[in-house]
């Protein structure tokens, strides 16, 4: 991997250059710090001294962006004399050539904006090697110190009311400069109709990207754990307005909400199909299970299938999985459990989010990226909600000839419906991205400033103070050995097989994968288990189950509204996970059917409590696993969000399995012997998460 100070060096402005953030020295001074404390010296005077050359770099980058900043409000205001001018005496070619003119002033800003922005990821950076190479943690003592003060030198460039300034000037006068057909209004007069520029369009995702804070639509992005590398690409915000097509988004999205709702369509009947084709009523596990034991190899496939294409695999995950919702519906009038299994075995094999993934994170440009990433989030959390609620609704009995429509076959008829209706509307709407060996052609043909200005409003411009397991620095390329930089390239790309994959994960990962691996195996045992659970204690009917599901799955949405809102403003991530791992724990506890007699109000309470839990859970966890994993995973066929996937589906197959197995010594010993794994897991997870989390720090 390419070492971060090369790649920064890489994407500097040139005639900038000696107002960046010096990382190459800073990261050399870091070494002899840690020289000198061997050495003797006391740990308060290199905090210190450390402290004083941040404060010096961080005032350079300051008084170079104020400066910058007054010259182009000196262009803003001469351009604003000719405005003047124009107005007494119109001319349509002058016009022209001033808009352009203020347009130019915005490219400039973006310019500056992206030179903000790599020195806000220097400063992140060497002071999470700082944290890490000394065990200390400097930079919320740092942050907060210097970001608190009135005179802060942090508070300019968070704050940037300057830049404000100079995007509500070059926008008002390009307003005015527009033709609006004898109208007096001003784009104060219009707010909610804002001015449709490209520059300043430009400017305000750039502005968005360097001030955001963790909000609903960044949590839940984060949740899709959708891979991104740190530093763009020149090109690469160029080469995604080619590939991308808005309908070929949606009918991704369409995918995943259809295979939700594909996956727990049958949790409330599986149990009454089961034993309708002479099985016991806990086969329903290996039943539901079926599709995830699938599903763990069709990640990979489809995977590496989307490298070359993304229409042909959603083509086959559509047939495929239309003719195994067919298979599961006749297996009823068939009277075979092997055609039932065989049919929830194809519905694995069609699993095709692997490709959903992939094509937002290649395809979508980056300005709406996150945006499609929330989709994708909230796509999947429909579809779990409407499989259950669709299950409680198909509560008919009916004869067409031989073929029986009943609350058992009609979830997999509906649905094989479902598939080919979407089969269809994928082959009308659906439109292959250019591929690399036509980019190169695009590439070619473009000239140097569309290309120089996409390197600018591309700017991935995350915040400076992320917590330190942001993007852990196991690469080849950040370690103190600058000797990395001469790294072979194949060092450089991305993993090529699961266990390369394996070996670039970091403790700190492993324990995400692990707490993402405990609350998948928690969430399947109550999901899956529920209808036989209740229909043992309670004697729930299918509707009354569809009704619970449905109303856990309706949670997801409103508890990571809350979470990505609020809470995570006001806990750090890592206080927010251990908290989410000791209630999922606590859930667990009050689950188990011990003393007094088992009653509807503890069941859904402590359901409930385990299930937002979890939810939680999976959102921090997975929003930290996406700073801490290798950029290395973050393109190829093994990458991090396919790893993600396999741990949750594995936790799948093994708590369905489980419910099975366990079904064998009676349907009265079910539900505490398969919380008992859960409970052990879960406590696992958090002496992990404490060991590795209190070791960091």
């Amino acid at each position: 991997m390419v070492a971060f100070g090369k790649k920064l060096k890489e994407r500097q402005i040139q005639e900038w250059q000696g107002y960046y953030i010096n990382y190459k020295l800073m990261k050399k001074k870091v070494k002899q710090y840690a020289q000198q404390i061997e050495g003797g010296t006391q740990r308060r005077h290199v905090l210190k001294d450390f402290s004083r050359m941040l404060d010096t770099q961080i005032e350079k980058i300051v008084l170079f962006l104020l400066e910058q900043q007054g010259l182009l409000a000196s262009r803003i205001a001469k351009l604003g004399e000719e405005h003047d001018a124009l107005q007494q005496q119109p001319n349509i070619s002058q016009i022209y050539e001033l808009r352009e003119a203020y347009r130019a002033v915005g490219r400039d800003l973006l310019k500056l904006l992206f030179f903000v922005e790599i020195n806000a990821i220097g400063l992140r950076k060497i002071l999470k090697k700082f944290d890490k190479r000394f065990g200390y943690r400097f930079t919320d003592y740092y942050v907060k110190t210097r970001a608190n003060h009135p005179y802060s030198q942090l508070q300019q460039v968070f704050k940037h009311v300057g830049v404000g300034a100079v995007v509500g000037a070059i926008s008002r006068n390009l307003g005015d400069l527009q033709d609006r057909q004898g109208s007096y209004l001003s784009i104060y007069d219009q707010p909610a109709l804002p001015l449709q520029d490209p520059v300043i369009d430009s400017i305000k995702a750039a502005v968005d990207r360097l001030t955001h804070s963790t909000n609903f639509l960044h949590f839940l992005a984060q949740h899709a754990l959708i891979m991104q590398e740190e530093l763009p690409t020149p090109v690469e915000e160029h080469v995604d307005d080619q590939k991308y097509h808005f309908m070929s988004l949606l009918l991704n999205l369409a995918n995943t909400f259809l295979y939700m709702v594909n996956t727990y369509i049958v949790v409330p009947t599986a149990d009454n199909y089961s034993m309708s084709l002479g099985a016991a009523a806990t086969v329903c596990g290996v039943v539901i299970g079926a599709m995830a034991v699938a599903q763990v190899f069709s990640s990979v496939y489809f995977s590496a299938w989307s490298n070359k294409s993304y229409y042909r695999p959603l083509i086959f995950s559509s047939i495929v999985l239309f003719v195994g919702n067919t298979m599961y519906a006749l297996a009823y009038d068939l009277d075979s459990i092997v055609v039932l299994l065989l049919g929830r075995l194809f519905c694995g094999l069609g699993s095709a989010r692997a490709v959903n993934r992939r094509y937002i994170s290649d395809c979508v440009p980056l300005k709406i990226r996150m945006q499609a990433s929330a989709g994708f989030v909230s796509a999947s959390a429909l579809g779990m909600a409407c499989g259950p609620a669709l299950a409680g609704l198909l509560q008919i009995n009916f004869k067409i000839y031989k073929i029986t429509f009943n609350e058992d076959t009609l979830p997999g008829w509906v649905m094989a419906v479902a598939w080919l209706v979407y089969l269809i509307w994928l082959m009308i709407s659906f439109k292959e991205p250019v591929r690399e060996t036509q980019e190169s052609n695009i590439q070619q043909e473009s000239n140097a400033e569309p290309v120089e200005n996409d390197a600018l409003e591309k700017g991935l411009a995350q915040p400076l103070l992320l917590s330190s397991e942001d993007k852990q620095e196991d690469e080849d390329g950040d370690q103190d050995n600058d000797v990395s930089e001469e790294a072979p390239e194949e060092s450089r790309g991305p993993a090529t097989s699961i266990g390369s994959a394996y070996r670039l994960l970091t403790p700190s990962v492993k324990v995400q994968l692990l707490i993402y691996f405990m609350l998948k195996y928690a969430m399947e045992i109550l999901l899956s288990e529920s209808s036989v659970v209740t229909t043992y204690y309670f004697n729930w009917s299918t509707s009354t189950v569809a009704i619970f599901l449905f109303c856990l799955g309706l949670t997801v949405l409103p508890v990571n509204i809350v979470v990505g809102s609020y809470i995570s403003n006001m806990f750090e991530d890592r206080q927010i996970l251990l908290a989410s791992e000791i209630m999922v724990l606590i859930g667990i506890l009050l689950s188990f059917n011990l003393i007094i007699p088992y009653s509807v109000p503890q069941y859904v309470c402590s359901g409930l409590i385990m299930f937002v839990s979890a939810e939680v859970l999976e959102g921090v966890n997975l929003a930290l696993l996406s700073r801490v994993m290798s950029s290395r995973l973050s393109r190829g066929t093994y990458n991090g969000g396919l790893l993600s996937t396999e741990a949750g589906t594995i936790a799948r197959v093994i708590a369905d399995s489980t419910i099975t197995l366990v079904g064998y010594l009676g349907e009265s010993k079910l539900l505490n012997i398969t919380l008992l794994p859960s409970l052990l897991i879960c406590i696992s997870s958090i002496i992990a998460t404490f060991y590795t989390y209190n070791s960091l720090y």
